[in-house]
């Protein structure tokens, strides 16, 4: 009898905990994507390849990552 109780509880448990892990809304939301989208509109808003080069080195200077791989060859 004990047996049967520990293995229901225990697994009533985990039930209770995945089902509350499913449910969360923040499981949905990738903040990195969100960013990505909003720069890639900022980037499409821009009229001219002059416009994008430069929305792309104000980035830059700020610090953030544009996403592409670095070879660290010189002169880029």
């Amino acid at each position: 009898m004990i047996d049967y109780f520990a293995l229901a509880l225990g697994h009533g448990l985990m039930a209770i905990a995945l089902l509350r892990l499913v449910l969360r809304d923040d499981l949905d939301g990738d903040p990195l994507l969100a960013r990505l989208k909003a720069d890639t509109a900022a980037n499409r808003s821009a009229t001219s390849s002059a416009g994008r080069s430069a929305a792309r080195r104000a980035r830059e200077a700020r610090g953030e990552e544009t996403g592409q791989a670095d070879d660290g060859a010189p002169g880029r």
